[in-house]
């Protein structure tokens, strides 16, 4: 039995089709109800759609033996017990500190506000710019507006909703797509497995 972690939302309508081209399908039927895990049209794989953050948790204690999620997601929690296995190029975005000007690196200490705690840290270690972390779980373009940060790190897709507060793309941290990750003990029992699956998913990108 293998059981697959998918990620809720805009990464669970675009993973459907490529799972369908593997040859997995989860009927509507499934999709639709309250059950948390669902069957699909092969006896010996279940999927899980939970948030995408908690995907990588549950690869990697093996409550999962495989998962799909956003590279930002693995970013933040550090990828420890899974293998990172391909690149699905689907739900594509950029990770990017945006701030109201050009010139928001003012004063000694920087405030960010974000939910990317490491990444942040990371870039901004790397730029030699000390900085406090706030982290926020949602409406970080308002962080800026209201006088809480002096930039964000988010997530970017169009930009519209950073035009729309004011706010403006600027120093590009990642490029962001959808991950297939595979829990590492589960890569040794059930190799041959997943082995075909990943074979099947890549040969459909």
């Amino acid at each position: 039995m293998l059981t697959i972690a998918l990620s809720k939302g805009r990464i669970l309508e675009q993973t459907l089709p490529l799972l369908k081209k593997a040859g997995l399908e989860i009927a509507a039927k499934e999709l639709n109800s309250r059950k948390l895990i669902l069957d699909t049209n092969l006896d010996d794989v279940k999927v899980v759609i939970i948030r995408g953050t908690d995907v990588p948790v549950f690869v990697q204690h093996g409550a999962a033996d495989m998962g799909i999620t956003g590279k930002d997601v693995l970013l933040e929690h550090g990828a420890n017990g899974l293998f990172e296995m391909l690149d699905l190029c689907i739900a594509k975005c950029r990770l990017m500190v945006a701030a109201k000007s050009e010139n928001y690196q003012q004063g000694n200490i920087l405030k960010v506000a974000t939910k990317y705690v490491k990444s942040a840290k990371k870039y901004f270690e790397q730029e030699g710019q000390p900085c406090e972390i706030i982290k926020l779980y949602g409406a970080m373009e308002l962080a800026p507006v209201v006088g809480l940060s002096h930039c964000i790190v988010d997530i970017v897709d169009t930009g519209n909703t950073l035009k729309a507060n004011g706010l403006i793309p600027l120093d590009h941290i990642e490029d962001i797509s959808s991950r297939l990750v595979v829990n590492s003990a589960s890569f040794k029992t059930k190799n041959t497995a997943i082995k075909s699956w990943i074979n099947a998913i890549e040969k459909n990108l």
